[in-house]
Formats: structure tokens, C-alpha cells, sequence
């Protein structure tokens, strides 16, 4: 990798800016890819985007950034995409600064921003140096997610395709699945989520396969398909369907016939039964009937205690008598068939058969 400092003037760099959604955003006269495939959406916040502002109007130094020098000519953003982005908008007259539109300066202003100078290192190398660069600079900025790096990776025509879907503000997906989907739009978490989930959880490998594929129809067909089940089977929302995972159980119950009417019944059931502690593991339980999903309320040491000393210390099943520390706490009449988490029906077991009832 040769790297070679440079000064950029803004006035050099918003030369030609166009952003042009999915088709990229460039600048720098036509010759710079400002947001090239393995790069993030725009992500600073409005605070963000004036603090750049207003480093350039105290004449500060903003950090160094990195372009990358292409082999067939141009270059392409390494590291400073966010603040490219931030001097090309604001000089575009897209957003304004401390009430003020570039437009709205004087022309002594103006020169003062244009003539602003950027410090910018020329790198050159093959793609697999430009791309570790781009990972190792990046700590220190606002990090890349998993995903973001995974599309740097299998960066290409699938990809592409995807995002269009799956990362933009008012996408496709967000639009029938932000209430069933978890994570930040424009930081991948949609798209990580649907590829997780129509590949049980092998992400790269999936993106590995599909690289250079035309389209991502398939991915965004079993999208469309998981968030129409889960309507169908679970037809009233709630806040905790937002963190559940799916994909997963759409894979495993999607062909078993399934009473919706009876599901919702029981999940009111269960929403109100104070023992249940993890409200949204309902979904999966009912459909597996696995009690780890529920995190069902443990009992207090002061019912473990009462129970213990109303034993006095023996084991109701194998008569044997125990110290308080190598007992367990057990429910008389189990969870699923009725019994609550109270005193009354607390038992103490020693850990052998309280295990051994556990695995019944």
C-alpha cells in the first residue's frame, strides 16, 4: 500500500457533487466516488454534520482522510465519508448552519469556505489492502456494524440490490416490517436480520453464493413471507413482537396448521401471568413448548427457607436429608399445569431429583 498526502480545497471537492441515491454519490469533478459498495448509508446526525460546519468556519483542522487511487483512474472514499458528505451537502445548500445557507453568505464567507484546505492521503494498492485499510482506520470512527463489513466484503451486484430493499429509510422492508424487526435501518440491521434468517444463521455464506446474483428477489420474497405468517398466526400486535426472532420460527411451524384464534387466547393468558418474566419468549413457547423461553419467576430465599424448614431439611422424594445449600427449590404442581410461584407450592428437592424431575 502507498499512501501520499495531499491538500484538497473544498472548493475542489464539491466540484460536480451529485448524489444520486443507489446510483452513488460523487465529487472532486466527476473523479471521486464518494460512497463506493462497501461503504455505509450516511449516518451523522444533524449535532454531527455541524460540528464539521463549524471546524471549517473556525479554520480547525478536521482528521486526515483517505481516498483510494483507482487503477483505471479517479479515486474512491477510504475513510471520511460522513464529513465529505457533510462539506458537499452544506456547500449544495441542503441543510443550513447556525440559521445560514451557504447561499445566504457573503462573498467573503464563502471564499473562506470554499478555499478551506483538506488534508486527504492518496492510497494505492489492490483491493484486499484498500478494504483492510478501511477496517483498521474505521476504529476510531463511528465503527462499522458486522453487516456494514459484510457488504464491503461481498460488495457487488447483489448487494446492490439488497440495500434497495432492505437499508434505506422508507424501504420495502421497513415499510411491513419495522414492528417485527429490532436494529438501526440504515446500519444494516434489516438486511443482517432477513439473511440470517433465511439462511439459519450463516450470513457470509449466504452473501457468498448470491454475490453476483442480478437481484435479491429471493431474499426479499422470504421477507415478505415471514412477516405475513407471523401476522396470520399472531393477528394482534404487541410491543414485544418486535424483538422475537421470527425467521427462526417461521423456518421450523411454517407448514403445521395452527389455530390463531386459540394462540392469541393464550397469549393474552400468558402476558398476564405474573411468573411469566420474559414476555416475549410467549411467541416460541407456544409454538414449542420449551419453558426456557418464558424465564419463568424463580422462587424467593424466603420461600426456598420456609419450604426447607417445613421439611426439615429431608427430600419429599428420596427421604434423604439435605443441608439448605444442596437443595433446590421446585413447584409442586408444575408451571404449565396451573401451579403459581408462591410459598404454598414450594417444595425442596436435593439436587439429584430435582435434576432428575427436570429432565422428565
Amino acid at each position: 500500500m502507498k499512501i501520499l498526502l495531499q491538500k484538497v480545497t473544498i472548493r475542489e471537492l464539491t466540484k460536480e457533487y451529485e448524489d444520486n441515491n443507489e446510483a452513488g454519490v460523487v465529487g472532486y469533478g466527476g473523479q471521486l466516488d464518494i460512497r463506493p459498495p462497501y461503504q455505509r448509508e450516511f449516518i451523522y446526525k444533524d449535532k454531527q454534520r455541524d460540528a464539521v460546519i463549524e471546524t471549517v468556519f473556525k479554520s480547525f483542522p478536521l482528521n486526515v482522510m483517505y481516498w483510494a487511487v483507482r487503477d483505471e483512474g479517479g479515486y474512491e472514499v477510504i475513510d471520511g465519508q460522513q464529513r465529505t458528505i457533510s462539506i458537499c451537502q452544506y456547500v449544495a445548500g441542503d441543510f443550513s448552519y447556525n440559521g445560514r445557507y451557504f447561499y445566504n453568505l457573503h462573498a467573503n464567507e464563502k471564499e473562506q469556505v470554499l478555499n478551506y484546505e483538506l488534508m486527504v492521503y492518496h492510497c494505492s494498492g489492490t483491493d484486499s489492502e484498500k478494504l483492510d485499510w478501511f477496517k483498521i482506520i474505521n476504529i476510531a470512527g463511528a465503527q462499522l456494524t458486522h453487516q456494514e463489513l459484510r457488504n464491503a466484503v461481498y460488495a457487488g451486484s447483489w448487494v446492490t440490490e439488497a440495500k434497495r430493499y432492505f437499508s434505506k429509510i422508507g424501504c420495502p422492508a421497513y415499510g411491513i416490517g419495522n414492528k417485527y424487526v429490532n436494529g438501526e435501518l440504515n446500519r444494516q440491521a434489516y438486511l443482517e436480520t432477513a439473511i440470517d434468517w433465511i439462511n439459519d444463521g450463516d450470513i457470509e455464506g449466504y452473501m457468498a453464493l448470491h454475490q453476483h446474483d442480478p437481484n435479491a428477489n429471493e431474499l426479499w420474497l422470504y421477507f415478505q413471507a415471514v412477516i405475513a405468517w407471523v401476522q396470520a398466526t399472531y393477528p394482534t400486535y404487541r410491543k414485544e413482537m418486535k424483538t422475537v426472532a421470527w425467521g427462526e420460527l417461521y423456518n421450523q411451524f411454517k407448514d403445521k396448521p395452527l389455530d390463531s384464534k386459540k394462540l392469541d387466547a393464550e397469549v393474552t393468558r400468558l402476558m398476564l401471568d405474573e411468573d411469566v418474566e420474559r414476555k416475549k419468549g410467549i411467541y416460541s413457547y407456544l409454538l414449542d413448548g420449551k419453558e426456557k423461553h418464558l424465564s419463568i419467576r424463580a422462587f424467593s430465599p424466603a420461600m426456598r427457607r420456609e419450604a426447607y424448614e417445613r421439611q426439615r431439611g429431608l427430600c419429599p422424594d428420596c427421604g434423604k436429608h439435605f443441608e439448605h445449600e444442596a437443595m433446590e427449590a421446585d413447584h409442586v404442581t408444575p408451571w404449565h399445569e396451573g401451579g403459581k410461584t408462591t410459598a404454598s407450592n414450594c417444595q425442596m428437592l436435593c439436587m439429584e431429583d430435582n435434576r432428575r424431575k427436570g429432565g422428565r
